[in-house]
């Protein structure tokens, strides 16, 4: 929930009002919702997972049509499907759950990467031309060279669509789907829902991201026993990964600084310059981290902490904080042991 207050000598309410609405009420299409998260998907992932967007309306023999489809690092194929609002799931009758895991069984014939660009990608190539540089390449051709760069890159060529991961977002779900849905991930089905709920202020409108499905771990707020350190940047069993130091306090500890020159690792020319906790220049352009990084990559999202490293460095921002996160640790345990 969003509260509207002042902040001036203090905080107050506000008399303005922030208020929840549906894309509906804002005359927004399902299209709309899909375009925006085709264009930013990186919005829904808080920088937390690079993804190569693939597909865009596809359809299967049984003429069932998936949103969106993107690669991740691990080369698995990933569907999205998104529904607009509320209504528009307890509307339909088939479940929207239902719905994406016979899309996600579709793609699970997709044998190989140059299956996958002759089938979808090529075609999402030629629907969004202008966003590709073509030249004398036919849309087939530039996909392959996409996609066998981005496996490459990420280590993924042998690990490709081994699995399927099912993303769902909506701006609200029904109790039904929220239940399918957290059987599906105890019973091992790689399946996330987030919700996207708009809401109004005057003439501007924000954007509530949220995981919904699946939860947080409880135990991942617990605070350590000194002697039994959790192991740096670990995964929950839920596959969320705890909360990790971000820009801000990686320019606090010294690790990052202003001015410092920042690469994405193994692309030439890639050199931006620090501005501040979120900002870089690049080429003339002030952008944020993670723009810049898909702007290098030209990949749809990027976990710009794997991929970037200092000029001179040889270590990506990701190493250097587990590094400081592992040190912080064996000083508290040193500490802690004295006593």
């Amino acid at each position: 929930m969003l509260i509207s207050v002042k902040a001036k000598s203090g905080l107050t309410l506000s008399d303005e009002n922030i208020e929840a609405t549906t894309f509906k009420d804002l005359s927004l299409r399902e299209a709309d919702v899909e375009e925006f998260l085709r264009k930013n998907i990186d919005v829904v992932f808080e920088e937390e997972e690079t993804l190569l967007m693939v597909g865009q309306q596809v359809s299967n023999v049984q003429r069932g049509r998936s949103d969106l489809i993107a690669l991740d690092e691990n080369g698995y194929v990933v569907l999205i499907e998104i529904k607009r609002d509320y209504a528009d799931i307890v509307a339909r009758t088939e479940p929207f759950e239902f719905q994406a895991v016979r899309y996600a069984a579709s793609l699970a014939k997709i044998r190989t990467s140059h299956e996958l660009v002759d089938k979808i990608f090529a075609k999402y190539i030629e629907a969004h031309k202008d966003e590709f540089q073509l030249n004398e390449l036919t849309p087939s051709e530039r996909g392959k060279r996409i996609v066998d760069d981005f496996l490459q890159k990420n280590s993924a060529d042998k690990t490709f669509n081994l699995t399927q991961r099912i993303i769902l977002i909506a701006s609200d779900y029904d109790e039904q789907t929220l239940s399918a849905v957290a059987w599906l991930i105890e019973n091992g089905v790689k399946i996330q829902a987030f919700s996207l709920k708009p809401a109004r202020h005057g003439e501007s409108v924000f954007l509530d991201v949220t995981r919904v499905l699946p939860p947080d771990d409880i135990k991942d707020y617990y605070v350590d026993i000194a002697g039994l350190p959790k192991e740096p940047g670990t995964v929950s069993p839920r596959g969320k990964r705890t909360s990790l130091p971000r820009m801000a306090q990686l320019m606090e500890w010294g690790i990052l600084n202003k001015g410092d020159l920042l690469v994405i690792v193994n692309y030439d020319e890639s050199e931006a310059e620090v501005i501040d906790h979120k900002r870089v220049r690049f080429k003339e352009q002030n952008m944020t981290f993670n723009d810049w990084g898909t702007t290098v990559t030209g990949w749809s999202s990027i976990c710009i902490y794997q991929w970037a490293k200092l000029k001179d460095g040889s270590q990506t921002l990701d190493a250097l904080r587990q590094e400081k996160i592992q040190q912080m640790e064996n000083k508290n345990m040193t500490y802690n042991g004295a006593e």
